[in-house]
């Protein structure tokens, strides 16, 4: 693989994932699916400040993009071509990246009152993300 590989990807493809991936979690962390769970796991607030300003969705945003465009690349350097191939992959992403990154920190993040609860969460969702990011790629890359 190399970065010209950059060039020759569907950016409307790589777009409409990460729209997709990063809407996933309006509703992923809404108070009535995961919102309240992971709301008491966190020990925080659900609610924004006031002044928490747009880095609060621009973040997740940007991150879902650089998580889309890294399963895009990986699906187009191993010719994955259709929507089940597209899930898969993005399982594999999920699974074998994400769970496992967010499960170590997880392990030692002692300021929240459920931090395993709060890792399930957030892995849950990037599993989740990832499989539709992944779908969508597949049908388009």
């Amino acid at each position: 693989m190399s970065l010209t590989l950059l060039g020759d990807l569907n950016w409307l493809a790589v777009i409409v994932a990460t729209i997709a991936y990063f809407a996933l979690g309006a509703l992923w962390y809404a108070e009535f699916a995961f919102g309240r769970a992971w709301q008491r796991a966190a020990g925080w607030d659900l609610n924004p400040p006031d002044n928490a300003g747009a880095g609060i969705y621009v973040v997740p945003l940007a991150t879902c993009f650089v998580a889309t465009l890294a399963t895009a690349m990986i699906a187009a350097a191993s010719s994955t071509d259709n929507i089940m191939e597209g899930i898969l992959l993005g399982l594999v992403v999920g699974v074998g990246v994400a769970l496992p990154a967010i499960f170590v920190t997880g392990t030692f993040d002692m300021t929240k009152p459920a931090p395993m609860t709060f890792a399930a969460i957030g892995a849950g969702y990037h599993i989740v993300g990832l499989a539709l990011a992944g779908a969508i790629l597949g049908l388009w890359i």
